[in-house]
């Protein structure tokens, strides 16, 4: 690794700090925290197996098992089983738990957008031109 490597990765550190920070005071008045929202986005395309769903979220087990007994306790997610293993347990959204992912994702985004609104259009599209770059830092397909 380099200095400037290093460098890169401590400024984008802060940054990303930063960003996770204000998304979680846009989201402190809302009735679930903004890790239980995240797992809700986790579970948007269907079910999930409890273990897939801690080592997504970097947590262990038990951790992930009481974010989802919280959940299911009001009503935002489910549980189940595999049709391929009675043993796995799987949580789902429930309907209730789509809207509430739909309402805190909209919060967000329209947060965000104000704040875009705050950039010039060099900065907007400075941004752009680094999200296929920052896709291909994080994984993301």
């Amino acid at each position: 690794m380099t200095a400037s490597e290093r460098e890169l990765a401590e400024q984008l550190n802060r940054r990303l700090r930063h960003v996770v920070l204000m998304l979680r005071q846009v989201s402190a008045d809302q009735p679930i925290t903004s890790q239980q929202l995240s797992v809700l986005g986790s579970l948007e395309h269907g079910p999930r197996r409890m273990t897939e769903l801690a080592a997504e979220h970097g947590v262990r087990l038990p951790t992930m098992t009481a974010q989802i007994n919280r959940l299911e306790r009001d009503g935002l997610v489910a549980r189940g089983r595999s049709g391929a293993d009675a043993r796995v347990v799987t949580a789902g959204l429930t309907g209730p738990g789509r809207e509430r992912l739909a309402a805190g994702r909209e919060r967000r985004i329209g947060f965000l957008a104000e704040r875009f609104a705050e950039l010039t259009d060099g900065e907007r599209a400075a941004v752009a031109a680094a999200l296929p770059a920052l896709d291909k830092l994080f994984g993301a397909p």
